[in-house]
């Protein structure tokens, strides 16, 4: 099940801007995409070019209910709740939130960061239609990108599996094979820590041992593990 913000009841997922944005009417004009929106598209990118403009920028939640008040004479109720709903189910706009870009007001100050469960969602989204259109196997970039998207959102496991879950399983195996990938990425540091440690050399003659690049070794001593690896019994 996919959230939804109270600026449009419409799914949320990140996309990041593209060098320069399609015009509204052209938007419009994409298949699956109803006539009725291209005005209302237009005025949005008249009234606020550095939100619906060059680059889609997340928006903040409750904007749909300000630009009703504010434009009462420009605005209809189902059209705007149409415009914005398809406006953030762009690939773009999904690409902004997955991008982990703050939440933005109508005057383009960032106001608030995306909820966790949005980037997740997002990434899932951009996944599904980037790997509709390729034969190369997507996941692994995938699983990277959760890890990240998991180690930044500040959460224990525990909390982050219970905002993001669905009762889509294979979206599910996806985040599993994930944390699988981020405990084997943990104990390999661990491992490399304690040889470190009962080495007595320095970091560059540790890795000059193993034939490692010393930078490498760094920045493994320097990162304590966000998790702990849990234990295998």
């Amino acid at each position: 099940m996919t959230p939804t913000t109270s600026d449009a009841p419409t799914q949320e997922a990140t996309p990041t801007p593209a060098a320069q944005p399609a015009p509204p009417s052209e938007q419009a004009s994409k298949p699956g995409r109803s006539p009725s929106v291209q005005p209302v598209l237009e005025k949005l990118f008249e009234l606020y070019p550095h939100l619906f403009g060059a680059e889609f920028l997340p928006l903040k939640l409750g904007i749909f209910q300000e630009l009703l008040a504010l434009h009462p004479e420009q605005f209809q109720r189902d059209s705007l709740k149409l415009a914005l709903g398809q406006h953030t189910r762009s690939t773009r706009y999904l690409q902004s939130v997955a991008a982990s870009k703050p939440r933005h007001d109508l005057q383009g100050a960032a106001v608030e960061p995306v909820a966790p469960e949005h980037i997740y969602f997002a990434l899932l989204e951009l996944f599904r239609r980037r790997q509709g259109r390729s034969q190369a196997d997507l996941r692994p970039k995938l699983r990277a990108q959760l890890i990240a998207a998991f180690e930044a959102s500040g959460l224990s496991r525990q909390d982050y599996v219970a905002r993001v879950q669905m009762k889509d399983e294979g979206a599910n195996a996806l985040l599993e094979q994930a944390f699988a990938e981020l405990d084997q990425k943990l104990a390999k540091q661990e491992a490399l820590r304690t040889a470190f440690n009962s080495s007595g050399k320095t970091p560059e003659e540790f890795a000059d041992m193993y034939g490692m690049d010393p930078r490498d070794v760094m920045r493994a001593l320097d990162q304590a593990p966000s998790q702990p690896v849990p234990d295998p019994g």
